[in-house]
């Protein structure tokens, strides 16, 4: 196992990652499949990497003034306990991928290729119904803590594509959300039994936090609303490209 490569694409996997809000599960689970890493290594090491990169990621943000509580508190009320419970759940279907990955796939090609309303001049948050947030919440949580990710990549693109709020504050809100909910089900994976990580875990944990804090300075500071979007559909269209690709093999 190369682990000079291994940690280089981790740290660009953190810092494109970090700079729209997200800790980089899913990244950090394509490159370490690269490299044959067992499966249940894989989780939890992408968990611990998700809690850090995605708590760096967040302060940037919050220290940029993007953050909103409104944008997150409520999908946490429900996204804890659902990611908790997920931990416990090990899943293995075929269609269900498909399904996950489809769903993946129209939000990249939204995000990459077709402005939202938050990027208009008259544009104004709409209020997100209670109910929303909590059913949102619920199924975000779930499916985080099933695939070991800390559900980000649907969070902000459900509050960009619903208007409830701009790019930058979207990804603020995916950053506090995933470290949250990461830890949530690390928590779950430690207490049943399903937490080990490997040797390599301290060098990509500190070539993680390099890439992370210079990528969110760059999201939070430098790049546009727009510029941050594009990159979260960046981010999507490699997710889904690299599933896609493996699939039909």
């Amino acid at each position: 196992m190369n682990i000079a490569l291994m940690s280089l694409l981790v740290f660009i996997v953190a810092a494109l990652y970090s700079s729209a809000g997200f800790g980089g599960a899913s990244g950090y689970l394509i490159v370490m499949n690269l490299f044959g890493v067992p499966a249940n290594i894989m989780a939890s090491t992408a968990l611990i990497l998700n809690i850090f990169v995605s708590s760096i990621s967040f302060a940037n943000y919050y220290k940029a003034g993007h953050f909103r509580s409104r944008l997150l508190l409520p999908f946490l009320f429900t996204s804890i306990p659902a990611a908790f419970l997920g931990g416990r759940i090990k899943l293995s279907n075929e269609t269900y991928s498909v399904l996950l990955y489809g769903v993946l796939t129209f939000l990249a090609i939204r995000m990459v290729f077709f402005p939202t309303l938050t990027e208009t001049l008259d544009w104004t948050a709409r209020p997100i119904p209670i109910w929303a947030a909590l059913v949102s919440g619920a199924g975000i949580g779930l499916l985080s803590g099933i695939l070991g990710i800390g559900g980000g990549i649907f969070l902000s693109p459900l509050i960009i594509l619903m208007g409830w709020g701009n790019s930058k504050q979207a990804a603020a809100s995916a950053g506090g959300f995933i470290a949250i909910n990461s830890l949530s089900g690390l928590v779950s994976r430690i207490t049943h039994g399903n937490f080990v990580i490997g040797d390599f875990g301290i060098p990509l944990l500190l070539v993680g936090l390099l890439g992370a804090l210079i990528g969110s300075l760059m999201g939070a500071v430098h790049f546009s609303s727009m510029g941050v979007r594009r990159v979260l559909g960046t981010i999507l269209s490699i997710a889904v490209g690299t599933f896609w690709i493996s699939f039909f093999q």
